[in-house]
């Protein structure tokens, strides 16, 4: 595994984004935004996708204790479903960024699309999650925190099995939406398919 940077700017605070659940059926997409001190390294952290559970709960916990600043925010189903899902991801970056006590002075951005935040100059880097210590610490809290969400949900509404999916298309989920309909939590904008 590659080791990860620390930061791309050569100075200054510098924050790192990332979104969970652009793919789903269901539930908000989440985004979060973590500045990390400069000198910060963790030999494991990396995508949050190729961690287990264990492994990105632990990270969680030293993310939140080394952050200099960190917040999370989500835009729900039905927004998601008025402004698409590359609008929503990005609003939702945004309004991590606007819970930040500390203002960043660059936004280090997983991905290639971003709409410039007021005053703040950004950069794109795609795979970032795997490259970056701030995004892939982004990464762990965005996951995790909707990971919890969605298990919450799931006791609203049993049988689509979003605490072992997370909302994602498996094929007991687009079943379960065949037979039992759609819920408020789903996102009606989005096509669902048994192949």
């Amino acid at each position: 595994m590659t080791a990860l940077l620390p930061f791309y700017a050569p100075f200054g605070l510098e924050a790192g984004l990332d979104e969970a659940g652009r793919g789903c059926l269901a539930g908000p997409v989440v985004a979060a935004a973590v500045i990390l001190p400069r000198d910060f390294h963790h030999p494991f952290l990396t995508d949050s996708k190729q961690m287990t559970l264990r492994q990105r709960t632990e990270l969680k916990r030293l993310v939140r204790e080394y952050a200099i600043d960190f917040a999370i925010a989500e835009v729900d189903a039905a927004k998601i479903d008025e402004i698409n899902i590359l609008k929503a991801s990005i609003l939702a970056m945004h309004l991590a960024v606007d819970q930040l006590t500390h203002r960043p002075e660059h936004l280090l951005v997983d991905g290639n699309r971003f709409y410039s935040y007021p005053l703040t100059p950004h950069t794109c880097i795609v795979k970032g999650d795997s490259k970056y210590f701030s995004i892939a610490a982004a990464s762990i809290l965005a996951k995790t925190y909707r990971d919890e969400l969605l298990e919450k949900m799931a006791q609203e509404h049993p049988g689509y099995g979003w605490e072992r999916n997370a909302g994602y298309p498996t094929l007991q989920h687009r079943k379960a939406i065949l037979e039992n309909g759609l819920t408020n939590y789903h996102r009606k904008t989005f096509k669902v398919e048994i192949k």
